[in-house]
């Protein structure tokens, strides 16, 4: 088994598949939470969503960096997410 095949612990102590969506923030590997759901309007259209992924941890760091640039448009649990026809889905 490869590094990237071995399970990943998440935050309570149990095993997350290698293949379960993990926070978008730089290196970390937990499990994620949260889909941040954020769009620029300089690239895309006003109904498009592009998402990010966060962990418990990361939620406020990554919110508040899409926040400040005006791009964040959503904050909502991964098991709640139902993306816009023609979203990037997690």
């Amino acid at each position: 088994m490869t590094p990237l095949d071995a399970p990943l612990n998440d935050a309570s102590g149990g095993e997350t598949p290698a293949d379960a969506p993990t926070c978008s923030a730089k290196a970390c590997r937990e499990a994620a939470v949260w889909v941040l759901a954020w769009n620029n309007p300089k690239l895309h259209t006003p109904e498009r969503r592009k998402t990010w992924l966060a962990c418990e941890e990361h939620r406020e760091h990554l919110s508040q960096f899409l926040g400040v640039r005006g791009f964040l448009k959503d904050v909502v649990k991964l098991d709640e997410w139902e993306a816009p026809e023609g979203s990037q889905r997690p």
